[in-house]
């Protein structure tokens, strides 16, 4: 199985939506939350907001899956669900 990781930068609302909408793949094999208070913490960085600033949160989800084909089928829908929640998101190799 490979695993698809990703960070979500939003509303808990926003992240349920994401995965809720995963859940509808064929070939995934389990999708979890990673429990990671580091993944809240900002960077000190003068340039922009973080994400504490703005009130939104990040969200570390896992998504096992069966094949290549289906790694990039969770991509490419996860890339439009957190677009059309007006959500960030970044593909990581961990966490």
């Amino acid at each position: 199985m490979t695993t698809i990781r990703f960070r979500l930068i939003g509303s808990r609302a926003d992240a349920d939506d994401v995965i809720v909408g995963l859940h509808g793949l064929k070939g995934i094999g389990h999708i979890e939350e990673i429990d990671d208070s580091m993944l809240d913490m900002g960077e000190d960085s003068s340039s922009g907001e973080s994400a504490s600033d703005t009130g939104a949160h990040c969200y570390g989800i896992e998504v096992e899956v069966t094949s290549d084909s289906v790694a990039d089928a969770v991509r490419g829908n996860a890339e439009v669900l957190a677009h059309a929640c007006g959500t960030g998101i970044e593909f990581v190799d961990e966490f």
